[in-house]
């Protein structure tokens, strides 16, 4: 979601669009307003103590962000904002507020939701409190616009909270293809191979089978199915042993944050510590270099809303096996872009890995339809269809007060 602000904050100043991101301060010595970027301001509002906060205890210090932010729009002169756009439903309770005191249509991202994480919690997960399905509610009867990552999120908006259809708008996130793109072998239609510069770079030997884990390790995104398939294939393959790297990248989140050595206590069980390496969130640059150097990255998600790491690794040329879910249904092209597995039962996993490196071919198809699969997911058709969203919601907005002052 950080990814998504930030991208489509910047590509909208480019185009003339002036973006406010208000945001919790997390620290005393952050200032008021950063530049992001031309254009773009970054205004760290001051609500509850200064540091990093569990998402659980975020609700308690709504009302103080709220009425920070509407003291911020109070320095400028009436009108200074024409359109809200929310993110996540934290987000999207002050917004609604922001709404009704500045005059402007509140377009919202869900992101994720409560009613969909619920119904589809991996074991040990904590289901999402009730505050939470009562605050997306009423957002989407607040909400001008909804914007849903795919078709898939945009029936679920409509058939679980009772959005409108005319109220729901499906715009794809995007990755940054300039960032995430494909080694030079691949980038001139050439077998992939996994030798080069990247493997170099990140310590990982030449002729190791790489399976890449990114994202947070929390048992929502399921990275023991990569773990417990590892393990089958090296009980049903031992030789492996010697090539097969589980590169782990991200850091504990959510209900994993009270065991961060969870999975790293699971490798240890499976008898997977010499094969797996846990490294930490990194920036894209170097994310890319995992990507590229990665055989194969698996998504097993009980739920996502869209999928970004699964495009991402696509755009480097590397093809995903994921959970046949919610938005990676949009985000993998299954059998032409990567492999999708329904449930999440490891020795599926185990199968389609082992049958990917057994025949070169396939893995090299497969690499090939990534990059052109992800190549429908830049920034910049993410923005050319807010743009349309954000057009749209202002003109209904004009339309439905000018209605109400005729009726008055």
């Amino acid at each position: 979601m950080n990814v998504y602000v930030v991208e489509v904050a910047k590509r909208l100043a480019a185009r003339g669009v002036e973006v406010d991101i208000f945001t919790r301060a997390t620290s005393r010595a952050l200032p008021p307003v950063v530049e992001l970027a031309p254009g773009v301001s970054v205004r760290n509002v001051v609500a509850g103590p200064f540091e990093e906060l569990d998402k659980t205890e975020l609700p308690r210090h709504l009302c103080g962000f709220t009425s920070e932010v509407l003291r911020a729009e109070a320095d400028h002169d009436p009108g200074h904002y024409d359109l809200l756009h929310t993110h996540y439903w934290l987000s999207g309770q002050p917004g609604w507020a922001a709404k009704r005191r500045w005059g402007v249509p509140l377009v919202h991202s869900m992101h994720t939701m409560a009613k969909v994480k619920n119904a589809a919690l991996a074991d040990g997960d904590t289901p999402e409190p009730q505050d939470r399905v009562e605050g997306e509610e009423r957002i989407v009867r607040t909400a001008d616009r909804l914007v849903a990552n795919t078709a898939e999120e945009a029936g679920q908006l409509t058939r679980l909270y009772g959005a409108r259809p005319s109220q729901v708008e499906v715009v794809a996130p995007g990755v940054d293809l300039s960032v995430f793109r494909p080694g030079a072998a691949l980038a001139r239609g050439l077998l992939p191979h996994r030798t080069g510069p990247a493997r170099r770079r990140l310590g990982l030997p030449r002729d190791a089978y790489v399976l890449l884990f990114v994202g947070r390790i929390q048992p929502l995104k399921a990275p023991d199915v990569l773990l417990r398939a590892a393990a089958r294939m090296l009980a049903d393959e031992p030789r492996l042993r010697g090539r097969l790297v589980v590169a782990v990248v991200g850091g504990p989140s959510g209900s994993a944050r009270c065991r961060p050595e969870g999975l790293r206590s699971l490798a240890a069980e499976l008898g997977l510590t010499d094969v797996v390496r846990f490294e930490p969130p990194c920036p894209q640059a170097e994310l890319a270099d995992w990507y590229r150097a990665a055989d194969v990255t698996v998504v097993p998600s009980h739920n996502e809303s869209f999928g970004l790491v699964a495009v991402e690794s696509q755009a480097c040329g590397t093809p995903v096996v994921a959970s046949a879910v919610d938005g990676l249904r949009t985000a993998v092209r299954d059998g032409e872009s990567g492999v999708l597995i329904a449930g999440h039962d490891p020795a599926d996993y185990a199968a389609v890995l082992r049958r990917l490196h057994a025949e070169p071919g396939l893995h090299a198809r497969l690499a090939r339809g990534a990059v052109r699969h992800a190549e429908r997911f830049g920034w910049d058709a993410t923005v050319d269809r807010l743009l349309e969203v954000y057009t749209g919601a202002l003109s209904t907005f004009a339309t439905s007060r000018i209605l109400a002052e005729v009726t008055v």
